[in-house]
């Protein structure tokens, strides 16, 4: 079963994706194409091209589909990973290593990108290229900006599409890609495409559907822009002692990577990053299941997609790509199902933490919620949450 996951649909995208809402959203999509193109001419676009640019799009209700089919993220870490890190997967990524050896030579020299890293987004973006989605990117973006949920998100999209049609490197009518209107084998909205696209094969034009060579070095030079850190670590698996404070486990906790070694974490196999690095613990299933410490450079993930199952599993690969064994998975205890989950979210946003969105999804801050329920009532703090803890509360 393939699973394309899109980037951008969760995520705050690089560069001018922070831009803010230029026009409202809602009510009659032609009326809103209109104010588009008004707006495009209001940021210094010829109004001739933006009409021009908008000519073909219309609504794409299965866009607006796919952006609520997101079922996928409550699966559990152990789970997801075991899905999407199939041995056909593995097979192909050694293969892609080898064949395109000099492109990432290339990439470790000039951006400071491990190999491993955007040969696993490679795989779970694109399947490695075949399958880069058969959206039209115009109609998803306009789609994505006339609804109100994220507008704020895609508008700046479409106008960085507009800017990429005004060079001759988008066509409106016929470019493709991901729901989220990405493009291309690392999935690129046309923003990153604006700021970090690299031409890698040396041909005059960025091509990240057709050229590895452009797809892999321009994945890397958007790592890099974002805060990746050359010859640094990003995940790796480790063995915790069973008395570990876990209320010291989790994103918000930061500890150097030596004192975390005082407590007793230790790598499952080969050493722990330089004693120097700031590290966290991470237990996505609890304290009986795996385990992995986190280096600066995974949090350059989140930037990428804000998933904490998918950022995790998607960083863990990459580690399986340069010769880390399987995880362990240790023997967790049951989570809980979604309907369980939403009742979960809506205890804990009674007792004032903000969870977001009731979703059933467990998410960064329901983890930091559940984490604090459980050291206020005793429970061992590991921002699992349990059937334990769902009866306490």
């Amino acid at each position: 079963m393939r699973i394309i996951l899109s980037a951008a649909a969760l995520i705050i995208a690089a560069g001018t994706a922070s831009a803010n809402v230029s026009v409202q959203c809602g009510g009659s999509f032609s009326n809103f194409t209109a104010k588009m193109i008004d707006a495009a001419v209001a940021k210094g676009h010829d109004r001739e091209d933006a009409q021009r640019f908008f000519a073909s799009v219309r609504h794409d209700p299965a866009t607006i589909k796919a952006d609520r089919a997101q079922g996928i993220f409550q699966k559990t870490f152990t789970e997801f990973s075991r899905q999407l890190i199939s041995q056909n997967r593995m097979d192909h990524g050694r293969r892609n290593l080898q064949r395109h050896k000099a492109i990432f030579d290339r990439m470790e020299r000039q951006y400071g990108v491990s190999r491993g890293v955007l040969t696993a987004f490679w795989a779970f973006e694109t399947d490695y290229g075949g399958y880069q989605g058969n959206f039209n990117t115009l109609n998803s973006l306009m789609t994505l900006s006339h609804d109100c949920r994220r507008p704020e998100l895609f508008q700046p999209q479409v106008f960085a599409a507009l800017e990429l049609f005004e060079r001759g490197d988008f066509d409106p009518a016929t470019s493709t890609g991901a729901w989220a209107g990405e493009i291309g084998m690392v999935q690129m909205l046309p923003g990153d495409i604006i700021e970090a696209g690299v031409d890698g094969d040396g041909d005059g034009v960025v091509d990240l559907r057709r050229s590895p060579a452009d797809a892999l070095l321009s994945g890397a030079n958007m790592l890099k822009r974002l805060g990746w850190r050359a010859g640094e670590p990003w995940l790796q698996e480790v063995v915790v002692p069973d008395n570990l404070d876990w209320s010291k486990t989790g994103l918000d906790t930061t500890m150097k990577v030596s004192q975390w070694a005082k407590l007793g974490v230790k790598a499952r196999s080969g050493n722990l990053g330089a004693g120097n690095l700031n590290a966290s613990i991470l237990l996505p299933q609890g304290r009986k299941g795996p385990a992995f410490i986190a280096y600066p450079n995974y949090r350059v993930y989140f930037e990428w997609n804000q998933s904490f199952v998918y950022v995790t599993t998607a960083a863990y690969f990459a580690t399986r790509l340069e010769g880390a064994p399987v995880f362990d998975a240790g023997n967790p205890e049951a989570g809980l199902s979604g309907a369980q989950m939403k009742q979960l979210q809506q205890k804990l946003q009674a007792r004032g933490h903000n969870v977001g969105k009731i979703d059933g999804i467990l998410g960064a801050r329901t983890r930091a919620a559940v984490q604090k329920e459980q050291a206020r009532l005793g429970l061992p703090a590991d921002a699992w949450p349990t059937a334990a803890l769902l009866n306490a509360l």
